[in-house]
């Protein structure tokens, strides 16, 4: 069994079993300190990762922002949809199944599978769980996607996370900040907002704005 395949057969026993620590019961703080500094322009599509039922993106959503989440798991799709409110559309487009509700689209399916025709409204990114939950082999060719679903320009936010020392288990997966600039300066503009305090299992976060850089730049 690959890495690739462990790591989905791990992410979908969560979900069915309902092992959701992960999952925040309100918006990241980070989100809401940090996204109006990033300057995204009013009804900018937002992409995200791996989305899992996250309310980060009723937060986006509520500020006049279309999302695009893409998640794995039926079940944190049909959890978001019936936390939410109003109609539900449902349709199938190339390997994915979609939800939409309001201005939020769930589409279910591998996020590498998903591509820049099927992204040409997006505009903007938002990573809170999605590089983390990706074991070190599969970063870089996310990073590497990442970048080529996203127009020059294109802002983003991306939270990282680095796990206690000793600590090397996951997911989560401790990613360093060197790391983060191995990963994304090739295709991206970093810029290193802050460093969460330790919790109290030692992990700690850190919260980067990201400019998708254009071509010969």
């Amino acid at each position: 069994m690959s890495e690739k395949t462990e790591v989905v057969n791990e992410w979908l026993s969560r979900w069915r079993e309902g092992r959701i620590g992960f999952h925040r019961d309100a918006p990241h703080p980070a989100l809401q300190r940090h996204w109006a500094r990033l300057g995204v322009p009013y009804g900018t599509k937002v992409l995200v990762p791996l989305c899992g039922k996250s309310l980060d993106m009723r937060w986006l959503a509520e500020r006049g922002h279309p999302v695009l989440g893409i998640e794995l798991s039926l079940e944190a799709i049909d959890q978001f949809i019936a936390e939410g409110q109003g109609e539900v559309s449902r349709f199938h487009l190339g390997s994915f199944d979609v939800c939409r509700q309001g201005s939020i689209e769930l589409w279910r399916g591998d996020f590498f599978h998903f591509h820049i025709d099927q992204a040409a409204e997006i505009g903007a990114f938002y990573d809170r769980a999605a590089l983390i939950a990706l074991p070190e082999a599969t970063r870089q060719r996310y990073a590497f996607h990442l970048a080529q679903l996203l127009p020059p320009g294109a802002l983003g936010l991306l939270i990282s996370l680095v796990r206690a020392p000793g600590d090397d288990r996951g997911p989560p997966y401790t990613v360093c900040a060197d790391e983060v600039r191995q990963l994304f300066t090739p295709n991206f503009e970093l810029t290193h907002l802050e460093d969460s305090q330790p919790e109290d299992n030692g992990w700690q976060e850190s919260v980067w704005a990201m400019v998708r850089r254009g071509p010969g730049v």
